[in-house]
């Protein structure tokens, strides 16, 4: 599998989302949100992030899968579930492959879109059922990001952290996805991860990506752990609040980090995304992440 970001040292990223801008032109006739994407492109492109996303402007993560696989309608489940004809979301990822060498691919995980949804049928004896059927719906996605010339594939699974779901189905769905690219995989948990670190690391993923402002103590649980050449997406930028912390706090994080993973595993982002924030407090956590990722490699030779 080749590197996805060669001689870099600590690359940053995001964890996808950005806010939408709709615009009024004469292309947005057509795609109302397209402006949307192309701003969100050019702020993180602006703010210096290493590897950007296509923003993920069209709606939320649940909705903008569901609506259109079949055996689902709106947030229903209706039938069985099988994959869509041809891939949802690659426009604005090949988009975002267009304007930057660096872009990683997102889809919503099939854990969360499993339990984001109402179960309305009998087809299904349970979620778990449910969640691996989506996994399959899912291949065609992950393989049509992948030839845009993404250099990633994120999974989204904020649900693993609840409770909610059945970690052991959830490993076999990511698998499903994983096995089915050639490009290297992420898996990013929202919320508490240390009661779960072991079944995280147990995933099939190269990447793993996790809150660590807002949950400082999850940077705590790969302390002493075999992460297995593993790279760890590290957020060090609170995306909970509109609040632009102090470069010291965030240094302060990303050196924590380096002491605990070094630095050649660690891809430093915001905790999450960056979706309900406005524009200006958005492209201000971005440019807060960079100023400081520069200074530090710096500091550490690297630059």
């Amino acid at each position: 599998m080749q590197p996805f970001i060669p001689d870099i040292i600590l690359p940053t990223t995001v964890v996808g989302s950005y806010p939408a801008q709709p615009k009024r032109t004469l292309r947005t006739l057509f795609d109302p949100l397209h402006a949307a994407v192309e701003e969100a492109v050019s702020s993180q492109k602006k703010a210096g992030i290493t590897i950007i996303s296509d923003g993920q402007v069209r709606g939320d993560m649940i909705g903008a899968f569901a609506s259109k696989i079949p055996g689902i309608r709106g947030n229903d489940v209706i039938g069985r579930v099988m994959p869509p004809d041809q891939a949802i979301t690659i426009r604005d990822t090949a988009y975002a492959v267009r304007q930057h060498r660096y872009v990683k691919a997102i889809i919503t995980g099939p854990s969360t879109l499993a339990y984001g949804l109402h179960l309305g049928t009998h087809q299904y004896r349970n979620r778990d059922e449910l969640v691996l059927d989506i996994a399959s719906a899912l291949v065609v996605e992950a393989q049509g990001l992948a030839k845009t010339g993404a250099v990633m594939l994120q999974i989204d699974e904020p649900i693993l952290s609840t409770g909610a779901a059945n970690l052991d189905v959830a490993k076999k769905a990511v698998a499903t996805i994983a096995e089915a690219v050639s490009l290297p995989v992420c898996l990013h948990a929202c919320g508490t991860i240390e009661q779960i670190i072991d079944d995280l690391l147990a995933m099939p993923v190269q990447i793993l990506d996790f809150e660590g402002s807002v949950n400082e103590g999850n940077l705590a649980s790969f302390s002493g752990k075999d992460l297995q050449n593993r790279y760890i997406g590290y957020g060090i930028v609170d995306s909970s609040t509109q609040v632009l912390e102090s470069a010291d706090d965030v240094r302060r994080r990303l050196l924590k980090g380096i002491d605990i993973l070094g630095p050649e595993r660690i891809l430093p982002d915001p905790d999450c995304g960056l979706r309900m924030h406005t524009p200006e407090s958005a492209f201000a956590k971005l440019t807060r992440l960079t100023g400081v990722v520069s200074e530090v490699r710096r500091e550490l030779g690297y630059q």
